[in-house]
């Protein structure tokens, strides 16, 4: 981050401090301190930094942010809520910078989006983009501190579990663009229904100044009913109507999708290096974003052709002629739906979904790991196998769909039945939420094969 004074730092958070000086570093973790560090003390419901301070004032910390007494060293600045003023400090930083920030939210895909965007806006902007999952109340502002001089352009993720976390991160950014990439019904279990669940990701707009933009999935059955005055929305899809961004003629296989994209009188060939036809949305959100950002068509299209996923999302491995689909970052019911099309789009011999539990569905959760097992039978799985408590449910719903499916209280277990099930040219997805930490399946049943990922 570029240097800011510890003036305007505690002008930010609504503070008074007699100290003079700059600092160029603002941390939340006691153990990376240096001389030209703001140390902000956070409460969270397992820990307190300001058991911290008294070692992180000893370590040389220019400054530290405290919402609890801890002496009358001048360098401490108070404050009333810390987690606040992080935001605050936050918002105060990002005020510095007078280029574009797209904001995004959605129930599934943000981070895969996010990617997108990115790949379109580096085109022809030095980028900002979160790291990795960084979207919530901490890592957010941990993104925008990594502004610099030399950035013209920030893409930002926002997640939330709770009404109100999207309003504050969205006014901590300011977006002038906001993306929802779609409603479903992740956290369904905080907000109460999908129509809570559009509330919540609505509250994107709160942050942003009116006639700013709104980029919408005009396909998805919740934001399609979004009407407002007061904000340009870009609606894109493949069926809904009155969309501005759309695509036409789609195709998919093993190595992703190609369709035609349209926007006004303009159309382009568009690939997209990723399998499944929630991608295909993903890309033109992205698109739309450039559209924004005065990209012809082409260009943006350019940009989606460069995409590389994140982490253990959709990620493809080929061994021999089996085709592996490792995407155990996390699940829902909306991502778990989408990676079984996903895996119904490769033509190999047979399909394996190899499915974990999904977490904080509540009530829900019955009826949702049913309803994956019904839609594993109808992609034309050949086997559903499960591990997990929640996951049986699955497996129960598939084999009654006629679908074989068999359930696992052990990882070891499950990979040893498929590598002895696995025939030549099948195709596996792999898919849980991150708690079920489904990579040890996949890890444990390469290792049978003889293939090491490390040396790829």
């Amino acid at each position: 981050m570029k240097k800011i004074s510890i003036k305007d730092i505690a002008e930010f958070c609504s503070s008074k401090t007699t100290l003079t000086g700059e600092i160029s570093k603002i941390s939340t973790d006691s153990r990376d301190i240096d001389e030209n560090t703001l140390f902000v003390a956070l409460i969270g419901e397992r820990f307190d930094a300001h058991d911290f301070v008294e070692d992180v004032l000893k370590k040389g910390a220019k400054a530290v942010v405290c919402s609890k007494p801890m002496g009358d060293d001048e360098r401490i600045i108070y404050v009333e809520n810390t987690g606040k003023a992080l935001l605050d400090i936050a918002h105060g930083y990002r005020k510095m910078f007078n280029i574009p920030f797209i904001g995004l939210t959605g129930s599934v895909g943000k981070t895969t989006s996010k990617g997108m965007i990115y790949s379109v806006v580096k085109k022809k902007f030095n980028t900002l983009r979160t790291a990795g999952n960084l979207n919530n109340e901490i890592g957010v502002p941990k993104t925008l501190f990594g502004l610099e001089e030399y950035h013209e352009a920030a893409v930002i993720e926002m997640g939330m579990n709770h009404f109100e976390e999207i309003s504050r991160l969205s006014k901590t950014v300011e977006p002038s663009i906001a993306v929802i990439t779609n409603v479903g019904t992740a956290h369904i279990e905080n907000l109460g229904s999908r129509e809570g669940i559009l509330k919540a990701k609505l509250e994107i707009l709160d942050g942003m100044a009116k006639g700013s933009t709104l980029i919408i999935n005009g396909d998805n059955d919740m934001l399609s009913t979004v009407e407002t005055d007061d904000y340009e929305v870009i609606r894109f899809g493949i069926e809904g109507e009155n969309l501005q961004m759309k695509a036409v003629d789609i195709k998919s296989d093993e190595s992703g999708s190609t369709f035609k994209a349209l926007y006004g009188e303009e159309e382009a060939e568009v690939f997209v290096p990723a399998v499944g036809l929630h991608n295909v949305y993903n890309a033109l959100c992205a698109m739309c974003v450039g559209k924004k950002l005065g990209y012809t068509l082409s260009e943006a299209a350019s940009g989606i052709a460069d995409f590389e996923s994140e982490g253990m999302r959709q990620k493809i491995t080929r061994i021999n002629n089996n085709v592996f689909i490792e995407d155990c970052y996390n699940a829902n019911p909306d991502s778990m739906m989408a990676s079984l099309e996903a895996l119904k789009t490769i033509k190999n011999k047979r399909s394996f979904a190899v499915l974990g539990d999904m977490l904080e569905l509540g009530e829900f959760s019955e009826k949702a790991h049913r309803q994956v097992g019904e839609k594993a039978a109808q992609t034309g799985c050949e086997w559903v196998l499960t591990y997990g408590e929640l996951s049986k449910f699955i497996t129960d719903e598939a084999q009654k769909n006629g679908c074989k499916a068999k359930s696992f209280d052990d990882k070891e277990a499950l990979a040893d039945f498929l590598f002895r099930n696995l025939c030549d040219g099948d195709a596996v997805l792999f898919k849980g939420s991150r708690g079920m930490k489904m990579e040890e399946i996949f890890l444990s049943l390469y290792k049978k094969i003889g293939y090491n990922p490390d040396n790829t």
